[in-house]
């Protein structure tokens, strides 16, 4: 694992791109352990900031809406060096809103700035792989999940200094812009216009498949981001120190399995990778509803980590694919559904936590864990080792 993380370091044009996915995850983990707070400070309910959540899933509708018009005009590059600099400026009003309406209005633009960032990245990614014939996926995918738990950890030790979320996100997105400005040579010249086909296309039941199975493990990556914190505070009563520690957990567990992903894929098939993982989320998200304490819990958003760590590669992988649709039409399609995942599932989650109980809410991605896995078994655009047809490369320090 590490002689692949510095061989892809070495290579600057895909660290450039590895580092934002990382900004996003950097900027989330300041967000999880601030949600008390701005639940508290806003005097919301478990309801009402789940039906506020659902502000970023609309905004992700005008992001796939104008997505086709802005990246038939602007360089992907440009997109990505901007696109990521105007995300952390939002957080950071975000997490400072004064109000509710300042507060929706960031989640809404949150929403669609996030999914056409998530646009740029991958199909840039899907190119670079391309161009330097090997696969950079699962490494970027790890860089996100690294990116998540080293911010739950800044996130811990700054509540130990009392500096409040407010102020953890203003140095968190100055950091992130720093190197984004050192990195810029390298994101502009990703020169490509990776707009889709202008003529509307219905998918078909087997890409609503990879779509679905997205979503269900976007909805999983969600709610571990927006309600572990939450869950730990209220439900397991954890010290503030400690809020943060499930998703640092699950952070850790998907960095570790993503920067593995290329050997862990090839040796037991992307469609059992898959299938598997999706049933050991579903475990761990049973053993968090049962812990009976926070160190339980805890191990239970590792088995989550791991279960979800290859499967959006692979998704990703697949849509880049998928015969008679473009690689940007293909992504668009099942980041779709993973983006209407990772925003709505929460929500759904507060929902049902306002009805019942927070316990009980996340007991639904048990069954939407066990539904994903026999998809992905009936799904033909996932195979496994011996039926796939493009071969990924190993890193080699030789190839530089």
């Amino acid at each position: 694992m590490i002689r692949n993380f510095f061989s892809f370091i070495k290579l600057k044009p895909a660290f450039a791109v590895g580092f934002l996915y990382a900004s996003t995850s950097l900027l989330f983990g300041i967000w999880v352990a601030s949600l008390p707070g701005i639940k508290a400070r806003l005097g919301f309910t478990d309801g009402g900031l789940g039906l506020s959540l659902l502000l970023s899933p609309l905004g992700a509708i005008t992001g796939m809406l104008i997505s086709s018009r802005i990246f038939s005009k602007i360089p992907v590059g440009k997109w990505m060096f901007a696109g990521y600099i105007i995300l952390s400026g939002i957080m950071i009003l975000q997490i400072n809103s004064v109000n509710r309406v300042m507060f929706w209005t960031c989640l809404y633009c949150f929403g669609t700035i996030s999914f056409l960032n998530s646009i740029s990245i991958n199909a840039t990614v899907n190119l670079l792989e391309k161009k330097y014939d090997r696969l950079l996926m699962s490494t970027c995918h790890g860089m996100y999940s690294l990116g998540g738990a080293i911010s739950a950890g800044i996130a811990a030790l700054l509540f130990l200094l009392h500096i409040p979320s407010g102020w953890q996100i203003v140095m968190v997105a100055f950091f992130i812009i720093m190197v984004n400005f050192f990195n810029k040579e390298h994101l502009l010249a990703n020169r490509d216009i990776i707009h889709s086909r202008s003529s509307f296309k219905l998918p078909s039941l087997t890409i609503l498949g990879i779509s679905f199975i997205c979503m269900v493990s976007f909805m999983e990556e969600g709610c571990v981001a927006d309600w572990s914190a939450i869950y730990f505070k209220e439900v397991l009563f954890a010290p503030k120190a400690l809020i943060s520690m499930g998703y640092a957990g699950f952070s850790f567990a998907m960095t570790i399995g993503r920067l593995n992903g290329d050997l862990l894929i090839c040796k037991l098939g992307s469609k059992n990778v898959v299938i598997f993982g999706s049933l050991l989320a579903a475990f761990g998200f049973l053993v968090v509803v049962i812990a009976p304490m926070v160190t339980i819990a805890i191990l239970g958003y590792i088995l989550i980590g791991f279960g979800c760590c290859c499967i959006v590669p692979v998704l990703y992988k697949a849509s880049a694919n998928i015969p008679g649709l473009s690689t940007v039409e293909g992504f668009a399609m099942v980041a779709t559904g993973g983006l209407i995942g990772w925003l709505t599932g929460p929500s759904v989650i507060g929902f049902i936590s306002e009805k019942a109980n927070l316990s009980k809410g996340l007991s639904l991605l048990i069954l939407m864990g066990v539904v994903a896995s026999y998809v992905a078994w009936r799904n033909p655009f996932l195979v496994n080792k011996g039926k796939q047809t493009k071969v990924s490369i190993p890193f080699n320090d030789q190839m530089y």
